[in-house]
């Protein structure tokens, strides 16, 4: 599976309202889950490798997040038909599964992926409390030699830094991972 890098942060982009349906059958937009501090984006789905690795993490960083005041989103905007480990029934499942207290969107027109330009899974769009784009990067660096282990958590520093003073870090690491699955008439 080829590996594929999200952009590089496009500071002070402002995010685009939607609405959408949740694992919990009902449909919110942004301005409804968005934080009083920030709001993470993170564009994932259920079978990639690389959100499998960091699945756990990422609940766990969801948690740390709502602490200081910025909530998570995470969006699910794989073409189903061809890949139905991605459907809306298993993403219920994959939440479940993976104790999310966080929605877990589908994107089923797949206009919120192109809308943000999210690239790969994970990708992940840090907002400050004005919605504007300040975040373009990892969620955390690892050991190679001990791939438990954590040296940095870059998504939780650069949030906590946003919902400081309303500004990302200037030194991002974009995240990698396997491309979005577009449907086939785009």
């Amino acid at each position: 599976m080829p590996v594929v890098n999200s952009s590089e942060c496009d500071f002070n982009w402002t995010a685009s309202n939607f609405r959408l349906l949740s694992v919990d059958n009902a449909f919110y937009t942004l301005n409804e889950l968005k934080g009083k501090k920030g709001t993470v984006i993170v564009f994932i789905c259920n079978h990639c490798p690389y959100v499998i690795e960091i699945v756990d993490k990422l609940a766990y960083e969801a948690n740390e997040l709502k602490k200081i005041e910025v909530n998570l989103i995470a969006i699910m905007s794989n073409d189903v038909e061809s890949y139905p480990d991605d459907s809306y029934d298993n993403m219920k499942k994959f939440s479940i599964e993976h104790k999310f207290k966080f929605h877990y969107l589908y994107d089923v027109n797949q206009e919120v992926a192109k809308k943000y330009g999210a690239e790969c899974t994970p990708d992940f769009f840090g907002f400050n409390q004005r919605l504007q784009l300040h975040y373009r990067g990892r969620i955390h660096t690892l050991d190679i030699k001990d791939k438990k282990k954590i040296i940095k958590r870059d998504l939780y520093e650069a949030m906590k830094l946003i919902s400081d003073t309303n500004k990302g870090p200037i030194k991002q690491f974009n995240s990698f991972g396997c491309s979005i699955k577009w449907k086939n008439n785009e």
